[in-house]
């Protein structure tokens, strides 16, 4: 019966000193964000910008072939269209983009170095 007792007073105590504590839970940073900076638009409002579309970053797969671009904020794949454009073709530093006989080519800005890791390729 002691036992019982005191277990249940530790757990009551437990209890009360838990419940006066505030428990605030930590945002995480997600890791696979770019900073802030580099998503800062070059066209937008009060920037001097000339109003293109604006190549983010590019992954292209090893294994698989999967080919994926982020434009504008906007993630697509070759084939996709981007606003009225087809994807037509991705290379490690560019993405072509085609409507009708007009072609697009969007570069990567600044150009990726080896050392910060600007192109991603996947396994």
């Amino acid at each position: 019966m002691k036992t019982l007792t005191a277990t249940t007073l530790a757990a009551l105590a437990l209890a009360a000193s838990l419940a006066s504590h505030t428990v605030c839970a930590q945002t995480l940073a997600d890791p696979t964000r770019p900073p802030a900076a580099l998503g800062a638009r070059v066209d937008a409002p009060g920037a001097a910008g000339d109003g293109l579309p604006r190549l983010q970053s590019i992954l292209i797969a090893r294994a698989g072939g999967r080919q994926v671009a982020v434009i504008d904020g906007e993630t697509v794949r070759l084939g996709d269209n981007f606003k009225g454009a087809r994807v037509a073709r991705m290379t490690q530093t560019e993405v072509e983009l085609v409507r009708g006989r007009e072609r697009q080519v969007l570069r990567l800005d600044p150009p990726p170095s080896a050392e910060a890791g600007g192109v991603t390729t996947a396994n």
